[in-house]
């Protein structure tokens, strides 16, 4: 099993089968716009343009499950994002990360790679590295700032 076997909502309403993205290096992210971490959006998307023509592919996906961070419609986020952090990588629709309704993707990329005390997400802007080949390869908390990853992406990027 990976991340390809999985299907996601876009924003829109429309779904995408993640195996669209086989061969392409993953950098999957629960978003929130009203977090203090949300100024990650421009370091997000620096990566998304430096490398995306190299094979890399950020993935937003919003969560209104920390403090009410994301309160808004999934129209309203994406404008917002645009608006605020210029981005232009993928914002997916509202989804559950922990708890009984967690998405299957998150399900799948939690027992993957757990974070330091457990499987649990413990807040937005919690990353995934996915390989071209659809696995989990690393987990990043919150706190680190996506330019503190930009080595791994180049690696897998490279490999």
């Amino acid at each position: 099993m990976s991340v390809h076997d999985f299907s996601v909502l876009k924003a829109s309403g429309e779904e995408v089968d993640l195996s669209t993205y086989k061969g392409k290096v993953l950098l999957i992210v629960n978003t929130a716009t009203k977090c203090g971490l949300a100024p990650q959006f421009k370091g997000l998307e620096k990566l998304h343009q430096a490398y995306a023509e190299k094979g890399l592919a950020v993935l937003g996906f919003p969560s209104n499950q920390f403090m009410n961070q994301e309160p808004v419609s999934n129209e309203q986020m994406v404008e917002t994002c645009q608006l605020n952090f210029g981005v232009t990588f993928p914002l997916f629709a509202k989804i559950d990360v922990n708890g009984k309704n967690a998405d299957p993707l998150y399900k799948y990329m939690k027992k993957a790679k757990k974070g330091v005390l457990s499987s649990e997400i413990k807040w937005n802007f919690t990353k995934f590295l996915i390989d071209r080949d659809g696995s989990v390869v690393e987990r990043y908390g919150p706190n680190v700032a996506p330019e503190k990853i930009e080595a791994d992406i180049k690696k897998l990027l490279d490999s």
